[in-house]
């Protein structure tokens, strides 16, 4: 079978510049007869669930602000002036220099950049309440309220990992939301997003309104940003969530807000139905030390990691799939330094079972970091307890570049050629891998497709062995029979041999 894959994609609901409105047509599906003779009669349930969302709207709406940010880049003088077109005088440099001495070189020059985004206040004192990617590297930010009210706003506290952030503005009769548990949702309960999409609120101070339903609980997207940002437990919402949502409230029919709309997952850049909010609950950890300024410390283990699947667990010898598969352990990181080695399978931390990454991450987050604690591994079947020094979770892991040649193979249906930092600027990849091989393209169908491996991945292990160029890697290929272990940038995979594909 040919084709190609199709690319999903997870948008972040702050947006830049809005490029158009689609304005929908009026379809009249009656004929003037019958629209005459039709007459709905609400029942009383379905005017129950219309009053909460209007109550919802006219309260907690209240507390919902507009973001606008600037972002100014300044273009320094002293370079040569840019002419719209041609060259005054071609390519004749000497008479462009003396039109450059005459008129005088380019003047210092600022570029501005709009972005939106929306806000909840939380404290009457101007607190508000918003994602970190809303405000990231802002040169000004305006807060603007449903009454009309504007205010220059200042970032108090950030935390670029959980996506969160906290503006102070100077403003009195603040209207304040109020905070629900998310401990206690349920699928299928009634929720509205509340919010400032496409940036409308700028033109009107109302917030937009939409309704939809939870449709999941603890989503993990498994995006891998600049700034390190971890969703590993959100809500889904079928509710409208569209760009310049970001920061806005998910509340329920009781007016509380139970979640910051945080992203959308799409094929189209818009709304699908498929909204992610984070859960209240977790905000509330750290609003207190963002409202305080203070930096939010997370434990740090220094390791790549990945959930277990029944082919890992079958070819690492264990029962079952609860534990988390260390696919790297970093250069210099408190695992490394512990002894901790790729493929080992993480079971304990300082007493407390992982059974998912998720859980690993929640446990080592909260340790404090200088805390030295056990950690039970399994490695070649057997039960290891390293004593491991908790670090404090670096804001930017150092990369370096390698260099190499470029030729491609084919192997299982993975196309593959060298790596090296001109194949990552080419392909502008963000990675910290010395060596290995890019998988450039991975064939609908085969067996690295079945596996899971995309574009993009680095191969730097196969069944164990490293995998440092296109030398090793086609030694190791030409020679693997039957299922093979292989460990890209993104974990563990399996890939059937081909007999087995037939």
């Amino acid at each position: 079978m040919v084709g190609k894959k199709l690319f999903w994609g997870f948008s972040f609901l702050a947006v830049g510049i809005i490029s158009g409105v689609i304005f929908a047509a009026k379809f009249d599906l009656l004929t003037p007869a019958q629209s005459q003779n039709v007459k709905l009669e609400a029942k009383p349930e379905s005017l129950d669930m219309e009053n909460a969302v209007i109550n919802v709207a006219s309260t907690a709406g209240k507390s919902v602000v507009s973001i606008t940010t600037e972002y100014i880049t300044k273009v320094k003088r002293g370079g040569p002036r840019q002419y719209r077109f041609n060259r005054p005088f071609g390519q004749n440099d000497q008479f462009n220099r003396f039109f450059d001495d005459f008129f005088g070189q380019m003047p210092d020059m600022d570029y501005k950049r709009m972005g939106v985004g929306s806000g909840v206040i939380v404290d009457a004192q101007g607190y508000v309440l918003t994602n970190e990617h809303v405000v990231n590297s802002a040169d000004k930010i305006t807060v603007r309220l449903s009454d009309g009210r504007e205010f220059i706003g200042e970032v108090k506290g950030r935390d670029s990992r959980s996506d969160l952030a906290i503006i102070k503005i100077e403003a009195k009769n603040l209207p304040v939301a109020v905070l629900g548990n998310s401990d206690d949702l349920k699928i299928g309960q009634w929720v509205v997003a509340i919010g400032n999409p496409f940036g409308f609120a700028v033109a009107n101070p109302e917030p937009t309104v939409t309704a939809g339903v939870i449709s999941a609980l603890h989503r993990i997207l498994g995006v891998a940003l600049a700034q390190d940002r971890n969703y590993n437990d959100l809500v889904q919402t079928d509710a409208a969530i569209n760009p310049g949502n970001s920061g806005g409230p998910l509340v329920n029919l009781r007016g509380e807000v139970i979640g910051i709309n945080v992203a959308i997952f799409s094929t189209t850049g818009g709304y699908q139905g498929v909204g992610f909010a984070i859960p209240i609950n977790s905000v509330k950890s750290i609003m207190s030390r963002l409202i305080a300024g203070k930096k939010i410390v997370y434990g740090w283990l220094g390791v790549t990691v990945q959930n277990l699947n029944d082919d890992l667990a079958k070819y690492f010898g264990l029962s079952d799939k609860n534990g988390v598969l260390v696919a790297k352990a970093l250069e210099e990181g408190p695992a490394q330094k512990a002894g901790m080695k790729e493929s080992d399978v993480i079971k304990q931390v300082d007493g407390k079972t992982v059974n998912n990454v998720k859980e690993l991450l929640n446990v080592v987050g909260k340790i404090e970091s200088g805390k030295a604690v056990k950690v039970m591994v399994i490695r070649d079947k057997k039960e290891l307890n390293l004593s491991v020094v908790i670090g404090e979770r670096p804001e930017k892991i150092e990369e370096s570049e390698d260099k190499g040649e470029s030729l491609q193979v084919n192997w299982r249906g993975l196309e593959v050629q060298e790596f090296n930092a001109e194949t990552a600027r080419s392909f502008r990849l963000d990675v910290k891998e010395k060596a290995g091989v890019l998988v450039v393209n991975v064939e609908p169908g085969s067996p690295a497709d079945d596996a899971g491996i995309t574009a993009g991945e680095i191969i730097v292990e196969i069944n164990k062995q490293p995998v440092k160029n296109l030398v090793d890697y086609e030694k190791i290929t030409s020679s693997s029979k039957g299922d093979c272990l292989v460990r890209t940038t993104h974990g563990y995979f399996i890939i059937k041999s081909e007999e087995k594909k037939q």
